[in-house]
């Protein structure tokens, strides 16, 4: 099994910028294909963006141009850059691979003025 950790979230403004961190532990030989989930009030979780081993990505497209998904392989830790935040970006941020291991806690990012 793999562990994830997610950290880095907070209360932001309308257009401001955050990063995200997620650290994996456990069998992370298995993580070739790494994504970011968020999960607003009231909705089921979505898919965010999406890297590979080799570094593809992939996002949503209420997220493309302004979020951008990275990872350290050596650190095994997933990174999730978000800038010109929205309102509509509020939930609570995921990460994790594929097959699905068990969730982390998640990290809160609430956009509001």
């Amino acid at each position: 099994q793999v562990q994830f950790v997610e950290s880095g979230g907070g209360l932001e403004q309308p257009g401001a910028s955050l990063r995200l961190s997620c650290a994996a532990s456990g069998r992370t030989s298995s993580l070739y294909r790494m994504r970011w989930y968020r999960q607003a009030p009231g909705k089921q979780r979505e898919l965010v963006a999406t890297i590979t081993n080799s570094g593809s990505t992939n996002y949503a497209d209420s997220v493309k141009g302004r979020f951008t998904i990275s990872r350290d392989n050596a650190k095994n830790t997933v990174y999730l850059q978000m800038n010109s935040l929205k309102p509509e970006d509020t939930a609570v941020y995921y990460c994790n691979t594929i097959p699905a291991q068990p969730w982390g806690q998640g990290t809160q990012v609430t956009v509001s003025s």
